[in-house]
């Protein structure tokens, strides 16, 4: 059974450590702010200049001025700050984020990310993230394993313009959760119920398969 957004969320968290200063792409990554765990400290920064931000707001919390680089509404944590965007992207760049979570339409087996642009059609745009695959060193990305037509996204090579190069580390699908390495992508573990064949059916890219893929603990 393929995970649903919130549970693909769920995983990311577990992935954030004590710490951390933690930068989530729009899209899908920003719903990783509502499963931290509490015993963990972990500040989020968005891109817009915000360095504390917490779980989305009820509908009683509102502050229409309170938004994230994807201009959701979101709430801040005790010991938030708030700057201009030129000390957000200076945080960025001087490579002072320990976990980026970014949202791609194709990744591939040398790491490279394609993210803000498909010919023909109105997306957001390239936003922050080129500035962010360049500044961080752990990026996990979080994106659908296919298509809706069934073609897969995990690719030997990328089709669509490069947002960066030889950067992404980990992917987290609905299927699967893979590790990019020596060209490859090695099989980590598997949603519940989500057979190996099919995340290898649906997996254009080189994938490696060790003898005991493990499904996800949620």
């Amino acid at each position: 059974m393929a995970l649903t957004r919130d549970q693909m969320a769920q995983r990311v968290a577990g992935e954030l450590q004590d710490g951390f200063y933690v930068n989530l792409g729009i899209g899908i990554p920003t719903l990783v702010a509502n499963f931290i765990n509490d015993d963990i400290n972990v500040m989020l920064q968005s891109e817009n200049g915000l360095l504390g931000m917490g779980p989305f707001p009820t509908e009683d919390e509102i502050d229409a001025d309170m938004i994230n680089a994807g201009k959701q509404t979101v709430t801040a944590v005790t010991g938030a700050s708030i700057f201009s965007s030129a000390e957000s992207f200076a945080m960025i760049r001087g490579g002072h984020v320990d976990l980026t979570v970014l949202g791609a339409f194709e990744v591939d087996t040398k790491g490279n990310i394609a993210s803000y642009m498909i010919p023909g059609k109105l997306v957001k745009g390239m936003g922050g993230a080129m500035d962010l695959v360049a500044g961080a060193d752990n990026i996990i990305v979080m994106m659908t394993h296919a298509s809706k037509s069934g073609a897969s996204k995990l690719l030997t090579q990328c089709t669509l313009p490069l947002t960066g190069a030889k950067c992404i580390r980990k992917v987290l699908t609905e299927l699967a959760y893979l590790e990019i390495k020596d060209g490859k992508f090695h099989l980590l573990e598997r949603a519940p119920g989500v057979s190996v064949d099919e995340i290898a059916e649906l997996t254009e890219g080189e994938l490696v398969i060790p003898d005991h893929v493990p499904e996800m603990q949620l």
